[in-house]
């Protein structure tokens, strides 16, 4: 079996170096066309087959960056936890993976093109031509939670066709017909559609009862004071966040509406809070950070050679609490 002293002869190098090579020390100062022969070398003599690419990976890994594309403010996402905890996920997974995580970029101004070997995670619903200036390779660019298909990219979805329909099941289940809709108003948003869809099949629907604003707590109250004012009163709400039910919350109590008892809510998501209101908030947890994670495991995967587009679907699960009359669990 060879050893590091028989790959040092060959490579030309100390076993020193040799053996901080294959033990991937990055503070190792070698350049690549010598990390490069050590690995040939090494692979020449059936070194620790298994070991020897475990490392060949981990090098090659740690050598690549990626740059992360926020769509969402940094105000934004300190009011709504959805998208702090897919970038938190994608920190994670980088430092498991060894590969470094460059820059945190935000919103659509223009900025300069990556090197041509860098990954590109796009957070949010961009149009490819803006985030195409950056990073032109498609097999290296992932789309997280966008909400038009671009088959051509990797990309991680929540299941929010999933997600809607345990909300409106647990709801319907419960003898609700009159159910109203608050989110985000941001076009193409898939729990507006999948809400509206199945409300359709179940011969319920009634578009009085959809209000769209932005994900803050403050609009969430704003969409709820309408609904309340309104001439059909719901007697359940399904709010596509958990800030936003937590603002919906705040008005149904300022109005003197009994939670559950004459309006039944459900939000989505599972922030941490959501267990912490009063009364404790029935939703479906989401796992955006395990978004991140899928999205620079993609990456991994590209930069190891796959060749073609995968995409991950994220399910969701109900937590049923107090706001919806259920049984808690």
């Amino acid at each position: 079996m060879a050893t590091i002293k028989d790959i040092a002869r060959e490579a030309g190098v100390s076993a020193a170096t040799v053996s901080r090579v294959l033990n991937n020390d990055l503070s190792l100062a070698v350049s690549d066309d010598t990390r490069s022969r050590v690995f040939a070398v090494a692979e020449q003599l059936g070194y620790k087959p298994s070991r020897l690419r475990q490392l060949k990976r981990e090098t090659e890994l740690s050598s690549k960056a990626i740059t992360l594309l926020l769509w969402c403010s940094a105000e934004e996402e300190r009011e709504d936890p959805y998208y702090g905890s897919i970038r938190r996920g994608v920190e994670l997974r980088c430092e498991e993976l060894g590969i470094v995580l460059g820059q945190t970029l935000r919103g659509r101004n223009l900025l300069p093109p990556l090197r041509a070997d860098d990954g590109l995670i796009v957070v949010g619903g961009f149009d490819p031509k803006e985030f195409e200036r950056l990073h032109a390779d498609k097999s290296t660019t992932v789309l997280v939670d966008q909400y038009e298909e671009h088959l051509e990219y990797d990309s991680v979805q929540t299941h929010f066709r999933q997600a809607v329909g345990q909300a409106l099941t647990h709801l319907l289940d419960l003898g609700h017909r009159d159910i109203a809709f608050i989110g985000g108003g941001s076009e193409g948003e898939r729990r507006a559609h999948h809400f509206s869809r199945m409300m359709q099949s179940q011969g319920c629907y009634d578009p009085e009862l959809v209000r769209k604003g932005s994900w803050s707590s403050a609009d969430g109250y704003r969409m709820m004071d309408e609904l309340l004012a309104g001439g059909k009163r719901p007697t359940a709400c399904f709010a596509a966040s958990d800030p936003l039910a937590v603002g919906a919350l705040r008005a149904l109590h300022d109005h003197g509406v009994q939670v559950p008892a004459e309006m039944a809510i459900v939000g989505f998501d599972d922030i941490e809070m959501a267990a912490y209101v009063q009364p404790p908030l029935t939703t479906v947890r989401a796992y955006p950070e395990q978004m991140g994670k899928a999205a620079v495991q993609l990456l991994a995967e590209r930069f190891e050679g796959r060749e073609v587009p995968s995409h991950t679907i994220i399910g969701t699960k109900l937590i049923v609490r107090e706001t919806s009359g259920g049984t808690p669990e």
